[in-house]
């Protein structure tokens, strides 16, 4: 029941509704504390397990891993925040003085009949009046508790119909001082921000996200209720009492059919077992498989296509359809078990065709193989 009312999500990108708890007094440096990728598809890696005491000690296992496309996000703003016994509540919000088209589609219902003026007061005022800009830093800076950068992503760079840019908070967490993490927000301003920035390899995440929907279904698929006997007049897959006469009503913990699935969920402690980078035609390679290729298999990541940006392998699987935007945040809760600080030691990263019983890694591979065709 702590997942009800089962309803369909407000957030088709997923929503960091906590950050880690930042500590100004542990020393570490300026960081962000989430990013914004898109699901490609899934394959499997092989992966040699070093972990005393199981019995895959020292062996081979084959691990399932789902491959993210993370093009760079740019930084068009910042946010402060005032703590309140009610919670945070917004100070005030600067922007940059210039913003792309893809972000400025986020503003307008219909961008082909818009006039495309937003933001064009805002930049003219940044120019002409540059301290009023600065008074707005220097706010944030003596008065807030809480620093969040707006980020978005990069929908040219990708092989989405999509033109509208996903803009999202990411806090900035670290540093000694809040005027240290508005100085280092300030810096990133109409830059481009990678993913190895933000993440490293062996690392585990969080993973926010919308899960596939499944539509209108029973309560059998949509809660495991228990079957009826065979001879159940008016159908088995039901409850057959939804409740008394009094209260004469249908209480809410009672199993009901409805929708299932498109529901925002949170995983924990992902681990990333590669970073790719973009133009890298060997970054799918290991030190045991010399082949030189890179992640996308042979023929593409079926209803996506070719990974041309960065991407992260993670472990297991990712909510959501293909294509669809994943947030993935800096662990909140610590992994139970220590499998995240056994080394990785990746053997082998499968390219093959996933439209069938792929049997070749490469394109190449597959040509020298079968010869000349028709």
């Amino acid at each position: 029941m702590g997942f009800s009312p089962r309803k369909r999500t407000r957030h088709h990108h997923g929503r960091c509704r906590k950050f880690p708890r930042d500590n100004l007094k542990n020393g570490t440096p300026c960081h962000l504390t989430a990013f914004v990728g898109f699901k490609a598809g899934m394959t499997h890696v092989v992966r040699e397990i070093e972990r005393p005491g199981s019995k895959l000690h020292k062996k081979e296992a084959v691990e399932a891993v789902t491959i993210l496309e993370t093009p760079p996000l740019v930084a068009v703003g910042m946010v402060g925040y005032i703590e309140t016994p009610t919670g945070l509540r917004t100070l005030t919000t600067v922007w940059a003085s210039h913003l792309s088209d893809e972000v400025k589609r986020r503003f307008y219902k219909n961008w082909y009949r818009a006039k495309k003026k937003a933001f064009t007061k805002y930049a003219k005022k940044a120019a002409e009046k540059p301290q009023d800009i600065e008074f707005e830093f220097n706010r944030i800076k003596n008065n807030c508790q809480v620093v969040r950068l707006l980020c978005h992503t990069q929908m040219r760079k990708l092989n989405l119909r999509q033109k509208v840019a996903h803009l999202t908070e990411i806090q900035i967490n670290g540093g000694s001082s809040i005027a240290e993490k508005v100085d280092f927000g300030k810096k990133l301003f109409e830059q481009e921000i990678p993913v190895a920035n933000v993440f490293a390899e062996g690392e585990c995440v969080d993973v926010c996200a919308a899960t596939k929907g499944k539509g209108f279904v029973g309560v059998v698929a949509r809660w495991g209720v228990t079957r009826l006997p065979r001879k159940t007049h008016r159908g088995l897959r039901k409850v057959a009492c939804i409740g008394a006469w009094h209260p004469s009503r249908v209480n809410r913990t009672v199993a009901r059919a409805g929708q299932q699935g498109y529901h925002h969920r949170t995983e924990i402690n992902k681990r990333i077992l590669r970073i790719g980078k973009k133009g890298d035609a060997t970054s799918a390679s290991t030190e045991n498989d010399l082949t030189e290729k890179s992640i996308t298999p042979v023929g593409g990541f079926p209803h996506y296509g070719v990974v041309n940006e960065d991407w992260l392998c993670v472990k297991g699987c990712v909510a959501g359809s293909k294509k669809r935007p994943v947030t993935l945040r800096k662990s909140i809760v610590p992994p139970a078990r220590r499998s995240h600080l056994e080394p990785i030691n990746l053997k082998f990263i499968d390219t093959s065709s996933k439209y069938g019983h792929g049997r070749f890694q490469t394109i190449e591979e597959k040509n020298k193989f079968m010869g000349t065709t028709k």
